[in-house]
């Protein structure tokens, strides 16, 4: 028989279960209870006597195969289940469960409430075990309004500390703690980012960031090349912005969800595809150590957080665990150009592209004769020159799909 879970929304507030004669009914009338540690110390005074109780913690697979045992579950979580939350995941695992659900509200609508604003314009972003991607493209994409539900590691101090450090100072913040819980419940308003990089915040809590009056940063196509750093001053050590522009053109990035940079010395072309195209996830590799304080400057002046960057032999590197690229630039090779190729070819997505800027007939040479080996397929070629530097040649290839 199926599976059938009761998945219950509650606040941070042990009074919200006694109120609810519902909740206390489902509770008296079943044996098998799970959720979060923080959870169950909620619902430890309510529980029947033999009731068993199914911590939810990683590894998630544990938790499923225990549930796999019993017929009817009643699960607790936070807010909206349905929001990053765990019937979301109970979905995913097991398609064919049968679930009820009994939502609350979750903590940003919470932290709307208190503070009287409305959120049907707000973007909702969830660090709770997650990486920092999804708040960086909502930065870039200079959202009015952005909630976000942290975790120990993405603090409201550790959001603070991102922002100050990648120009973003159009925000300030509210912040609530405890929401749901009238003995515990605080609200930050208005909080400036140096405030809130210094002030130590309950858990759980959650943030609201609301940019200030009509201050949007543009981000013009083509960054200016006297913006970056440079490697030893040496101008000709960085891709050109009109150069850049055709790469990423010719990279067809906006169709593209991972994007490789390879030599990326400044970090002038990963930069200009963050500002760009915050949806990609961007791996950046150098040999060059001093590289790596080059793309941190620039990357932080320059507003274009959540680049990985590797510094390391790409020839040494393992890239088996990183998702497939959509789209590779070669920007530097160290003689070992065919090789570069080589591998490429053998991680690209079916459909990706790569794209190389020739600037002698030999590297022209090499590029094309490794494409034909590994089975790429090469697409016309654009000559350009700017102003007084040696004409690129603009090579693309692409992988066929089959």
């Amino acid at each position: 028989m199926r599976t059938q879970f009761i998945v219950i929304g509650i606040p941070d507030d042990p009074s919200y279960i006694s109120k609810n004669k519902k909740i206390v009914d489902i509770i008296n009338g079943n044996t098998y209870f799970s959720g979060g540690k923080r959870h169950h110390e909620i619902l430890m005074p309510f529980l029947p006597e033999g009731a068993v109780w199914i911590d939810i913690k990683v590894p998630l697979d544990k938790v499923f195969d225990e549930y796999e045992y019993h017929q009817k579950i009643v699960v607790f979580a936070s807010g909206d289940p349905l929001f990053y939350g765990f019937a979301s995941t109970i979905l995913k695992r097991m398609p064919d469960a049968e679930i009820t659900l009994l939502p609350s509200f979750n903590s940003l609508q919470m932290l709307s409430h208190e503070l009287k604003i409305s959120y049907d314009d707000m973007i909702m972003v969830s660090l709770t075990g997650r990486p920092w991607h999804e708040l960086d493209r909502a930065l870039i994409e200079n959202r009015a309004k952005i909630g976000i539900l942290t975790d120990h590691v993405h603090t409201p101090a550790a959001i603070a500390k991102r922002l100050l450090k990648y120009g973003f100072t159009q925000y300030k913040m509210y912040i609530g703690e405890h929401l749901g819980n009238p003995e515990k419940q605080r609200i930050s308003r208005s909080l400036i980012l140096s405030e809130a990089e210094e002030h130590p915040f309950d858990s759980p809590n959650c943030v609201i960031l609301q940019r200030m009056y009509n201050d949007i940063t543009y981000r013009p196509l083509g960054i200016p090349d006297k913006m970056f750093e440079l490697l030893d001053g040496r101008e000709r050590m960085i891709t050109k912005a009109p150069i850049r522009i055709l790469d990423m053109s010719m990279l067809m990035l906006p169709m593209c969800n991972h994007f490789w940079d390879i030599g990326f010395c400044t970090g002038s072309v990963s930069i200009e595809a963050k500002r760009q195209y915050p949806h990609l996830h961007i791996h950046a590799f150098e040999i060059r150590k001093e590289c790596w304080r080059l793309i941190e400057e620039n990357s932080s002046k320059l507003g274009a957080p959540g680049i990985d960057v590797h510094i390391c032999d790409f020839m040494e590197e393992d890239v088996s665990d990183l998702p497939a690229p959509d789209a590779v630039f070669i920007g530097g090779h160290g003689g070992k150009l065919k090789e570069i190729v080589h591998k490429v070819a053998r991680y690209l997505a079916p459909d990706g592209l790569l794209v190389f800027n020739s600037v002698s007939e030999d590297s022209e040479k090499m590029f094309i004769e490794a494409v034909h080996e590994t089975g790429l397929k090469l697409d016309d070629p654009l000559d350009i020159r700017v102003s007084d530097y040696n004409p690129i040649t603009i090579l693309k290839a692409f992988k066929e799909a089959k």
